[in-house]
């Protein structure tokens, strides 16, 4: 079956926080999608609909069945029912996971650049972050073990924040560099927090491996997060499981998201869940391929019109990494520049931490089109801010 990728749709006037912009800007910013969901997910939602009663929903059996089988089918991970947990998004969860299974003035490691979002679900339960820096060598990135060690062995220390495949940087961790933080975690008595909702959104090719697949250290040891609205573009719908296979610690999560009232569906948000990961399959292939093409056109064409700005090389994510430190002036400001002057909304690389200041996060999940729009406003707004550096200095 064909699936239109290519149809501008225009989300201004639905509430969308990504177009809540101004009427000549670009927003390439936030991680939604700018396509149409898949239809089988479209007339689940419609035949839902037209019934005309929307109660309070229970979770049923569909849905965990619809987990279980995704996760087997595609990588390889046998999920039992009772490891499954609902709750009302990975962000709810991870600071319900913080609040219930550490301590104020506690330690909460983190590896960055990494989703802005875990230093507020971290900060704002009065938790510490500290940061592991992964080491990036001017192409890629890797782990710096000897400082993660050095982290983890603190006492203070309690939990770790996993990011598989990782955000922004679009890197699928490996089943080597897992197994090795799952042994020093469990060495050192720290829980790790696994977010890995891109898990789907790999390149052709491409697959990640689940934490709780790789050793019995990181299946006993850890909470993963998981959900369809990245993969499936239902961010609005507000829906996620929590997966953990420790029984112990599977009470004391339960009783967190239960306390916190982020345990409770709504009717839409099961419907579209089972939907996905029941009838989803062909149209995620058909949107990996396209993103990938995405991936592709944008390196082509930096390489080419702004050489100055490189694609760091990913294999997961709709979202670029961008390295902008030959660009001439301060990389500090220049997503601030480039919004102001030519209305393209990227979020600066400042607020990912790990010294990535000079560094873009663009999101490509869009017709091609509209990717080609946003890369010729990049290009002229990055020419401009050299030129307005090179006259003020």
């Amino acid at each position: 079956m064909q699936y239109d990728f290519d149809t501008v749709v225009d989300r201004r006037g639905t509430n969308s926080l990504k177009w809540a912009v101004g009427g000549e800007e670009l927003p390439m910013w936030v991680a939604d999608m700018d396509f149409l969901v898949a239809p089988e997910i479209q007339r689940a939602i419609t035949q839902r609909a037209a019934h005309g009663i929307f109660g309070y929903t229970e979770v049923p059996g569909d849905w965990y069945r619809a987990i279980s089988s995704w996760w087997a089918q595609r990588h390889g991970l046998q999920i039992p029912r009772e490891w499954i947990l609902y709750c009302t998004g990975v962000v709810p969860a991870i600071s319900s996971a913080i609040r219930k299974l550490t301590t104020p003035g506690e330690k909460v490691l983190v590896q960055t650049p990494v989703f802005n979002i875990f230093y507020n679900c971290i900060r704002n339960n009065g938790r510490q972050v500290v940061e592991n820096r992964l080491v990036y060598d001017g192409g890629r990135y890797h782990i710096d073990f000897a400082d993660l060690q050095q982290k983890l062995a603190d006492p203070q220390t309690t939990m770790m924040l996993l990011c598989n495949p990782h955000n922004p940087i679009g890197k699928i961790w490996d089943r080597t560099e897992l197994e090795e933080i799952g042994a020093l975690c469990r060495r050192h008595h720290v829980l790790v927090l696994a977010d890995e909702i891109h898990c789907d959104l790999t390149d052709p090719g491409q697959n990640y491996t689940p934490f709780a697949a790789v050793s019995n250290d990181c299946r006993q040891n850890s909470i993963t997060c998981v959900a369809p609205t990245k993969t499936f573009n239902l961010a609005g719908l507000q829906t996620s499981a929590v997966l953990v296979p420790s029984g112990a610690l599977r009470h004391r999560v339960e009783r967190a998201l239960g306390t916190d009232e982020i345990a409770e569906p709504n009717t839409f948000a099961i419907t579209a869940a089972v939907a996905a990961y029941t009838s989803g399959g062909p149209w995620l292939e058909a949107l990996r391929s396209y993103l990938y093409q995405n991936k592709q056109a944008a390196a082509a064409y930096l390489k080419k019109e702004l050489p100055q700005v490189q694609v760091v090389p990913s294999t997961a994510t709709y979202l670029l990494w961008l390295d902008c430190r030959q660009v001439r002036g301060s990389g500090a400001d220049l997503a601030d520049h480039l919004r102001q002057k030519t209305g393209l909304y990227l979020s600066g690389g400042a607020q990912f931490g790990g010294g990535s200041e000079q560094f873009l996060r663009m999101n490509i999940a869009c017709p091609r089109a509209q990717l080609y729009a946003g890369l010729q406003r990049l290009k002229r707004g990055v020419l401009a801010y050299e030129t307005w550096w090179s006259e003020q200095f």
